[in-house]
């Protein structure tokens, strides 16, 4: 028996929204978990075996079968495929938490329902702006309260795309956050609520014209984004050429183009003109929302 768990890609801040908003994309990391020592399979054949027991996917499903009473097993194999990106903003750590507690989950049987995955999920990474998206899928808000998650789920339209823009450079969250101010004014306080809700409001009204000012945001991004060069022309490019609104994706140092999917020029325009900003290396990805968020499967 093979279990399969694909785990989809975040992007969480959304500008106004700091570590309370996050969107699944669809882009999308495969693990696979099984207890053969022989196993032959067309479907692992180009997948990396997991080795090392510090992995956050096997402490997150150790983690797991510790809360459960149980122990992982010795000859428990766990392979993945990773398409997300690491160290890019874009959720990697998130899905790998995500992916080792539904495998756990599923080899124990389903002690655990969802709303239990995502508390242990938000225990391990601290926050659920990113875990909370790659668990359910579409637009998730959510507060992490005395040791509970609040969240509610809202599906994306399918009208929207996310165009992503990958630097050739890692950011860990932890580096990024080094960055923050420890106290902020009551003033920024309020723009930023007063945004991160429009954001909301925007995104389920499907009033898109709204996201170039609910984005806005005076409590991570201005710091975040004097360690990105060029960032400030990025941004300018991608409302030149006709995206609702533009991010940092998570910490960064990714920056994420909200786009109306008729927009069929503004890849190629992009693309263009990091080639001439001699920004040649960096990724250009053309993603849709995931309404469905992670899912197991027995293969």
């Amino acid at each position: 028996m093979i279990i399969e768990v694909k785990v989809p890609a975040t992007t969480a801040n959304l500008g106004s929204g700091f570590d309370t908003l996050g969107i699944a994309l669809s882009l999308h990391n495969f693990v696979y978990f099984s207890g053969s020592d022989n196993l032959q399979s067309d479907t692992l054949k180009h997948t990396r075996m997991l080795r090392d027991n510090n992995n956050l996917i096997y402490r997150s499903a150790a983690r797991l079968f510790e809360v459960c009473g149980e122990r992982l097993p010795f000859d428990l194999k766990i392979y993945q495929t990773c398409k997300i990106p690491v160290t890019r903003g874009l959720g990697s750590s998130s899905a790998c938490i995500i992916a080792g507690l539904m495998g756990a989950n599923r080899l124990l049987g389903l002690p655990l329902n969802d709303a239990d995955i995502l508390k242990l999920a938000t225990e391990i990474e601290g926050h659920p702006d990113n875990v909370a998206p790659a668990l359910f899928g579409g637009m998730v808000d959510s507060v992490y309260n005395d040791g509970e998650v609040y969240y509610v789920k809202h599906d994306v339209s399918l009208n929207l795309k996310f165009i992503v823009i990958v630097p050739n450079f890692k950011l860990s969250t932890n580096q990024s956050r080094l960055s923050l101010p420890s106290v902020v004014s009551h003033r920024d306080a309020v723009f930023n609520v007063s945004r991160s809700a429009l954001f909301v409001s925007s995104i389920i009204t499907e009033k898109f014209e709204n996201l170039s000012v609910a984005v806005d945001d005076r409590l991570h991004q201005p710091y975040r984004l004097k360690s990105i060069d060029k960032a400030d022309e990025i941004f300018n490019l991608a409302y030149e050429f006709g995206a609702y609104g533009v991010c940092l994706s998570g910490s960064g140092p990714s920056i994420i183009a909200i786009c109306d999917k008729r927009n069929m020029s503004f890849f190629r325009k992009i693309r263009t003109e990091l080639n001439r900003m001699h920004l040649g290396k960096w990724k250009v990805l053309s993603l849709d929302v995931d309404n469905e968020g992670a899912s197991v499967d027995i293969i």
